[in-house]
């Protein structure tokens, strides 16, 4: 029995004598507890029972990360969509079609550069409603043309991934993307610019294989999932137990994957800080 749907809502519904949104209560993940979801926006999506990092979307993490909430857009460069003309249970155009309308963006990233602190800034920003934030051709070069942006404003690269990794749909061609990314970061660091991730959940498959796992300094979001292959997949590999946490931001942090966890209220502050230092011979 769901006493929201069950009870409470029948209740509420005989009080005000209209419909109760369907979208009025969020339920956390993890502890199970119903959130108002205007508490819930309000606390960036972080679940004031226990503090669960819930996901949030590319648009929210640029106002979240950005002085004021101000930020110039960089558009994806134009690629050539479905080249394999892809079909499984529908057909690869349809689905960036639904995607599309559902999101209101072009793909999985969004690209802006903006200040923070003060520092003039690249960010990208994976939207994981997106097909899971997959990494098809389009995602790889929107990321060479945020670190072409980087070099030319001479401004530190900052990416935000949230995916599953490489998009399935677009086959080798999505896979090419990763040695792609990771020239496009080398050429961000032999420019003398910070390169910073920020891991949130997931990051996973071929992002967590490329470009993630790069950063100068690596930050993660509390509880974050991280790694490469699922850990059930793992688990039946190695036919062996796997340690309690296993691929949690804090796990890694434990064995020297990362370099901090910091919780999403404190990210901005904190980047603030790292770029003071980062940037400091450059003001």
């Amino acid at each position: 029995m769901n006493w929201i749907t069950d009870f409470v809502r029948p209740k509420l519904r005989a009080l005000v004598g209209k419909d109760i949104p369907e979208n009025l209560w969020d339920k956390c993940s993890k502890c199970e507890q119903m959130i108002f979801h205007r508490d819930l926006a309000e606390n960036n999506f972080v679940c004031r029972h226990c503090g669960h990092h819930m996901r949030l979307e590319a648009k929210k993490r640029l106002e979240l990360l950005f002085d004021d909430q101000e930020y110039t857009r960089i558009p994806i460069p134009q690629v050539k969509h479905d080249p394999l003309k892809f079909k499984d249970l529908k057909k690869y155009s349809d689905r960036l079609k639904e995607a599309r309308q559902k999101t209101e963006e072009e793909d999985a990233i969004l690209i802006a550069v903006g200040r923070i602190g003060g520092h003039k800034s690249v960010i990208i920003a994976f939207e994981f409603n997106f097909m899971g934030g997959s990494m098809g051709a389009a995602v790889g070069a929107g990321f060479v043309a945020a670190a072409q942006a980087a070099i030319k404003y001479k401004a530190p690269l900052i990416v935000v991934p949230s995916s599953g990794g490489a998009r399935m749909q677009e086959g080798i061609l999505s896979l090419m993307q990763m040695p792609r990314t990771t020239i496009a970061v080398r050429q961000v660091k032999e420019a003398g610019l910070p390169y910073i991730t920020i891991l949130t959940d997931p990051t996973t498959g071929g992002v967590s294989a490329s470009f993630a796992m790069l950063g100068d300094i690596s930050i993660a979001e509390p509880g974050a999932m991280i790694g490469f292959a699922g850990a059930r997949v793992i688990q039946q590999t190695i036919r062996h137990a796997l340690p309690e946490g296993f691929q949690t931001a804090e796990y890694l942090l434990e064995h020297g994957m990362i370099d901090m966890v910091v919780p999403r209220r404190e990210m901005k502050e904190r980047l603030i800080t790292l770029l003071n230092l980062l940037m400091k011979s450059r003001i």
